[in-house]
């Protein structure tokens, strides 16, 4: 599995017909967007780790009961940098890339200067996200690239810094009832005192030709406890009324960013975290941008991946999943992902976990609360919130489930209090054999796997007037190495987990990271689309 996983893959510019086993449900309608690594070579060079590949992006349409494939390149700026030179000259995550030796001294010069504050690239290969009606390729830089859904061709490149003041921003917003879009990033260099900014979209703010983000809103700022150690952070939570931001100990070390082209560190290498900290939870109204004073906080861990969060009895509960180190990006070099799986289970036995995790934090704090005393009310959860000498509140997690990642839900049931999510098992290795779902009431899990099969991040899709949460689809594309089974889009029985439709592709799909589903309903509202009379649907 590990030698398919870093192989180089190939576009499908034109649709191909799945081939069905079995039934796909005739209401499901849409369009599956998925994103990830695709080329980690180009001329004769190589990145050096799996988050540096060039973002290759993937449609499976679902229609009349049948499954169209297509896939293509996203052409950023870096994708056409690199194959205009038929190398690799835009560094990424963990390649840092450095001038052509034989380039005169001049031009060595000036690119050593442009790096002193680095540029990041525009290879957006983690996610595909929405802002108004327009879809973005985005990861977790400055820089996002709007695509067409539905001919994946990429339109433009937008940089949010021309809207909003921010140098990093992530690829993991949220969307409420209404279909505004709130996300959030960091303000580094060059604006003023450092802080994190969470920001939002209003639904409508796109129109012809105009980007997205001109009408985007600032919520509010948060200042970094620590000037020159900010918080990484890859996504957020969001309830009914408020963000749940975790400032963790996992944290960029600004003055190792700034020099790294010098040292000849990569970004990665300017990550680390401090197992002696602690993680601080902000909680913000997302109506009135107004930060909850209370201390929050919790022992030191590493989070990637919110589950859910909402509000329950005058509580905030947000569940997410939580590592006792750093070491995952480790994982995935190039070098350690091509290793045979019994080397690869050796060297990695001191890999943490990923633990599924609920915290809760009572929103009523009073000064006079019992010191040592524990403020959760709620009978469903052990999560403890216990009050300190300094009126800081020490949060303790109830352990959900181990060994999952990539989460999803029923996002109808987003910010709001559920019973079910879904997720990749991993166990022995950073891809996944099998995909889950978890019931937290009864804290049971069910399980798909196929032998030799490798499942992507499970997307729920509901069925029409679906009241139950779990009355929907579980869609998944599924790759293997063995040259006998064709790549395939997964169709389970979201509450059985029994295996509804499997729709064989007749090309190769490589291995992805995250996207998102495209109702059909939507498309007729998507002006770009209407526009270029691009919908497969109207």
């Amino acid at each position: 599995m590990q030698s398919i996983i870093a192989k180089n893959g190939c576009e499908t510019p034109e649709p191909v017909k799945a081939q069905v086993k079995g039934s796909i449900p005739s209401w499901l309608q849409g369009t599956l967007l998925r994103n990830g690594p695709g080329l980690f070579s180009v001329g004769d060079s190589q990145y050096n780790h799996w988050f540096d590949g060039l973002s290759l992006i993937h449609s499976f349409t679902f229609g009349n009961g049948e499954v169209t494939y297509r896939s293509k390149f996203l052409k950023s700026d870096t994708y056409k940098k690199n194959v205009k030179a038929d190398r690799i000259v835009v560094s990424e995550f963990g390649t840092m890339i450095y001038p052509d030796p034989c380039k005169n001294i001049f031009s060595r010069a000036f690119t050593h200067l442009s790096n002193v504050i680095p540029d990041f690239t525009d290879n957006n290969l983690i996610n595909i996200i929405r802002y108004g009606q327009d879809y973005y390729a985005s990861s977790e830089v400055n820089y996002i690239n709007q695509i067409n859904p539905d001919t994946l061709e990429t339109v433009s490149k937008m940089n949010y810094r021309n809207h909003i003041a921010l140098n990093l921003a992530t690829a993991h917003p949220h969307y409420d009832d209404e279909g505004n879009t709130y996300n959030m990033g960091t303000a580094i260099m060059g604006f003023g005192r450092p802080k994190y900014v969470i920001f939002k979209v209003p639904a409508d703010a796109s129109e012809h030709k105009k980007p997205a983000l001109r009408k985007v809103q600032q919520v509010c700022s948060i200042p970094f406890r620590s000037t020159l150690f900010p918080s990484y952070f890859h996504s957020f939570g969001m309830t009914e009324n408020y963000i749940v931001f975790v400032e963790q100990a996992f944290k960029l070390d600004i003055i190792k960013l700034a020099t790294a082209y010098f040292r000849g560190v990569n970004w990665g290498g300017c990550l680390k975290f401090d197992k002696d900290d602690i993680n601080l939870f902000h909680v913000i109204n997302r109506k009135t941008g107004k930060v909850i004073s209370t201390r929050f906080y919790s022992d030191a861990m590493v989070v990637f991946h919110h589950i859910n969060a909402y509000e329950d009895d005058g509580h905030v509960v947000f569940d997410l999943i939580g590592y006792k180190d750093g070491k995952l990006y480790d994982m995935f070099y190039l070098h350690n992902i091509k290793q045979e799986t019994d080397n690869f289970i050796e060297t990695h036995k001191s890999f943490s976990q990923p633990i599924c995790q609920r915290f809760v934090l009572p929103l009523n704090v009073h000064k006079e609360s019992p010191r040592g005393s524990n403020l959760v009310t709620l009978k469903d959860t052990s999560a403890q919130a216990v009050m300190q000498e300094n009126g800081s509140v020490y949060c303790q997690p109830d352990t959900l489930f181990e060994g999952l990642e990539l989460p999803g839900i029923n996002y109808d049931f987003n910010a709001k209090k559920y019973r079910y999510f879904y997720g990749s098992r991993l166990e022995w290795s950073p891809h996944p054999n099998k995909i889950a779902k978890f019931d937290i009431v009864t804290r049971t899990h069910i399980e798909w796997k196929k032998d030799n099969c490798f499942p992507s991040e499970p997307v729920f899709v509901a069925s029409p007037g679906a009241v139950e949460e779990d009355d929907g689809v579980i869609l998944s594309s599924v790759i293997s190495p063995d040259p006998n089974i064709s790549p395939f889009m997964l169709v389970l029985n979201a509450k059985t987990f029994e295996e509804i439709a499997l729709a064989y592709i007749p090309t190769s799909v490589h291995m992805d990271l995250h996207g998102l589903f495209i109702p059909a309903a939507d498309w007729k509202s998507c002006k770009y689309l209407q526009e270029q009379r691009y919908s497969p649907y109207v």
